[in-house]
Formats: C-alpha cells, structure tokens, sequence
C-alpha cells in the first residue's frame, strides 16, 4: 500500500511539470506607423503589387509582432518559444502549465489558449468520444506504372489552358508539405530545376533551408502540378513557380504544426505568393487532449483555419485537400479544409465517381464541403528517385486543382482570388445542386475561360477548338456575339498551310491533310487575332 501511495504522490508531482502547447496572444502591437511608412519592411514588392490589384489596404496584420514583446516571453524561465504569427499577434509556446499561467498577469498579453482547451477557464471540456484523426499528411497508396497523366487533367478541361499557353507561367505556386526529397535530383523536376522554376523554400520544422528531407508526399504532390516526364507525366502547372515549405513533421501530431503551417503562409503572403497548395489535415493529435471536435470545424476556430482564411484576405488563393477519412466513423473535412474561403478539394476515380476515402461536409455550421472534386485515385506522379507512380488520395486531387487555378489566375491576372474563386466553382457541374459529396462537382476549367472573359471581347470567347490533338476534324466553339472569321494554321517556322473561313452554321475544319505534328493556329475576327497551339495526330 506504501508503495502504491508513493507512486500516485511521486506521479502527481511529475505531473505538475508536464509540458503543455499553448499561445499566447499579444494585446496591440507599438511599432504600426514605421512599417505603413515603409512597406517594403514587410512585404516584398510583389506582394504590394497584389494587395493593389485587388485593392486590399494594409493593416495591423501586417505588422510584425513586436521584438520586445517576444523577447519579453523568450526571457521567462521554462517557456520555449516555438512559433509566431503576425497576422494572430501570437506566440505558439511550450512549458508547464503554472509557467504559462504566469503570463497572463503580463500587461502585454491579452490571453492565452492552451492546446489542451480544458485547462481554458472559458473552454467546455470536449467530449471523451474519440474521433477519428484526417490525417497530417493524407495517407496515400502507391503502386508502380508508367501510366498517362492525360485523365486527371483532361477531366478539368486543363489541357484547353495548356492549348491557350496558360501553363501557369508568371504565377507562384506556395507548397506547404511534409517534405521534398528528390526533388533536386529526380528527373521529372528536372524541367523546373533548369529553368529555375524553384524559387525557395524552408523547413520551419527544422528551422533551416535545406527543405529536401523530410517525407516523400510534398515530393508527390509538387509532381502533380510541376512535374515533366515526356509520354508519362505532365503536372497541371509546369510552368509556374514554386516556393517549397516544410512545415509538418512526419514523426509526431502536435498542434505546433498548424503553427508552423501559419509561419509559412505569412512568410508565402510576404513573398507575393498567388496560390498556397496544402495537402494537410489537421483533426486528432498524438495527445488526445489536444484534438479538435467536429464542433470545431466551422470555419474560425481552429489555428490552421484561421491562418488560412487571413491568408485568403491577403488575396491569395488557398486550395486544401478535403481528407481521406469518407469511409470512417468521422467522415467530415478537418482544418483548414473547413474554412471558409478556402478552395476544398474532395477526389474522385477515374469515372468522376467519388472515392470511398474522400472525407464530405457539411462544415460543423451547415457549410457546402468539398467546394470541388477532381482526380484523387490512381493518379499519375514522380517519387523521389523519379519512378513514375500511381497513387491515390485528395492530397492529389487538391494540387491537381491548385496547378489550374494557377493556369486560370495567368489568364485574369486582374481579377481577384474571389473572382477566380467564383468561376471554378460556378463551372462545377454540379454547381446548381450542390451537395456535401461532391460539392459543387468537378469544376470545367474552359468554362471558367470562357466566363471569365469580358463580354465585349468576342473574339477571345471563339479560341476553343475540339479536339485538340486530332486526327480529322476540329470543331470551333462559337461565342452568342461572334458569327464568321478566318481559320489559319501555321508551321512552327511561320508558314501559313491552311486558311478557311468559319461561321457559326459551318464551325469544322477539316485538318485531314495536315500531316502529323504540332502547329499554331489564328482566329481572326473583326482584326482580332487569338492563336494557340494545335496538335494534329
């Protein structure tokens, strides 16, 4: 019995000293008016350019957190500073729980929240129910092939982008992932390593720049946008840019990496990002005490989530893979992929029929989740070593999708992340009965070209032909206001070898006496000229 009651004394002192995750929020931040006099402080300039485009102002957000401020918690004893954000004023920190309640007598601090919420004075203890976890990196199945990468872009209609040179080109692509190993070695990246396509990148896990380690899924994922494999693999994006940013650790679930994920966004927002890829989730952790409840995921209480719908406000796009967890207990979309504005990506087969794993809305508060469907079984990749794979889950569904809405936002580069938003997902096909499944369906990029364009340039909604490649006969896709035009096709050295007039009664050209190759053709209309590439088989 003694010995008994020395353990429980001796476990409750041990007890005491266990360390806990919280944040700790900052009340204002001193040093405002230095930064809005000087920007460039803060944001380079091409992230000013976007907030002018989509005339979004400055604000606190912005500001760094101030020095004194985290030198001030730095300093007391037994806390460990682990992350920072500007945008939430706010230290993720570790230490015992006395030790963190310390800070709240600080007159700099507005609050604190601990990770485990029932040591919040305010918090209602969550409910002893386990759930099941979305998991950090969404689990995936690989199997060896050397397939085509031709459906999982084709069913978006990706290919007409590519067809109209929106390949992405002048647009940044933010990866925030597990890892990049083989990434500078393997040959499908080749392509974006020669034409130094990677701009960047950090392990915020580590805390240093060599974000080439880690797990191999950020590997697979960047290869579904940026990777080129001739006949085998060509991601969505392959002419974008790419910052790589390491920001969950593989080896553990801890809450410090929604953390390290808003670090990364406002590092990704400060580098004038357009578009931030995350195929991330965030539901149950290693400590239970720690994981979220389905209560949770509505949209603005999660750290993650947060961060992301901030990010959103920056005018970047934010593109989330809904989760694998369809078949479970818990099937419903964790964080971030519940917030708001975020671009949720469920995954359907190669028929667009859902998958079983793909996890479903609606969001805690009656939201519409996924926002949008694509491929996310037995879709074409690279591994490390440059293997083509096959793979399945939404962790590829969602960077198919990033890489387009890349390719759309180069088409409109005027336009802001919630118009770009909006055409998407109104292509949906299921837009005018949306349900918690599918979303709004599998979104029809063309028709979002096509939309997108302004009413009074006919000629640029005519540019569309089908098929393209083809082997016989294009067909051109007329606009309500165009009628007639001139249909040329060049050689890649310039010479014209076919002209035909069109009109919306005869809209085909027969292209059987074109021999096989890869030509560039004109619509001219009214002496408006839009080419593109077209492929004859």
């Amino acid at each position: 019995m003694k010995k008994i009651v020395f353990f429980i004394l001796f476990f409750s002192c041990f007890s005491g000293f266990a360390q806990e995750d919280a944040w700790v929020y900052f009340k204002t931040k001193n040093n405002s008016q230095s930064y809005f006099d000087t920007p460039l402080l803060m944001l380079s300039q091409r992230a000013l350019d976007r907030r002018i485009r989509q005339s979004i102002p400055l604000d606190s957000k912005d500001i760094p957190i101030d020095k004194s401020n985290i030198n001030q918690i730095k300093a007391v004893s037994g806390i460990t500073v682990m992350a920072q954000s500007k945008w939430l004023n706010a230290l993720h920190i570790r230490g015992t729980e006395a030790v963190i309640n310390s800070l709240k007598s600080l007159n700099i601090v507005d609050k604190v929240d601990f990770a485990n919420k029932a040591l919040n004075s305010t918090s209602k203890i969550a409910s002893a129910s386990k759930t099941k976890s979305i998991v950090k990196v969404l689990e995936t199945q690989v199997n060896f092939t050397y397939g085509s990468s031709a459906n999982q872009i084709q069913m978006l209609h990706g290919d007409i982008l590519h067809q109209q040179n929106y390949t992405g080109s002048g647009k940044i692509i933010a990866v925030m992932d597990a890892g990049f190993p083989g990434v500078n070695t393997a040959q499908p990246f080749q392509r974006l390593r020669d034409n130094s396509q990677i701009s960047g990148g950090y392990d915020f896990v580590n805390r240093n720049a060599n974000f080439y380690t880690g797990d191999s899924h950020g590997t697979m994922v960047l290869s579904s946008m940026g990777g080129y494999k001739e006949n085998s693999l060509v991601g969505t994006a392959p002419d974008a840019s790419y910052y790589l940013f390491r920001t969950e650790d593989d080896s553990s679930e801890n809450p410090v990496e929604e953390s390290y994920w808003v670090e990364a966004a406002e590092k990704a927002d400060s580098l004038g990002v357009d578009v931030i890829n995350t195929s991330l989730g965030y539901f149950e952790m290693d400590k239970a005490s720690y994981s979220h409840t389905y209560s949770e995921m509505d949209g603005k209480t999660a750290y993650i989530t947060r961060g992301a719908e901030i990010a959103f406000s920056r005018g970047m796009m934010v593109v989330v893979s809904a989760g694998n967890e369809g078949a479970t207990s818990n099937p419903h979309v964790g964080a971030p992929a519940d917030g708001v504005s975020v671009l949720t990506v469920g995954a359907v087969n190669t028929s667009k029929t859902i998958t079983s794993f793909s996890s479903i809305g609606p969001s805690f508060d009656g939201r519409i989740k996924p926002d949008v469907m694509a491929q996310g079984q037995s879709v074409v990749l690279s591994d490390p070593s440059g293997t083509i794979v096959t793979a399945n889950g939404t962790s590829f569904s969602g960077p198919i999708t990033a890489g387009l809405v890349a390719c759309l936002w180069q088409a409109f580069p005027n336009k802001t992340n919630q118009e770009i938003k909006d055409l998407i997902i109104k292509s949906a096909d299921k837009y005018n009965t949306p349900n918690n499944q599918y979303g709004y369906g599998i979104p029809d990029f063309s028709l979002g070209l096509s939309n997108g364009l302004d009413v009074n340039d006919i000629c640029k909604k005519s540019v569309f032909l089908y098929p393209n490649p083809t082997s016989d006969i294009s067909i051109v896709s007329f606009s309500d206001n165009f009628d007639t035009g001139l249909f040329r096709v060049y050689s890649l050295v310039g010479q014209k070898v076919f002209e035909k007039t069109i009109n919306r009664a005869m809209p085909s050209v027969s292209l059987k006496t074109l021999q096989a190759g890869v030509y560039v053709y004109e619509i001219d209309c009214n002496g408006k000229v839009i080419s593109g590439k077209l492929i004859k088989q």
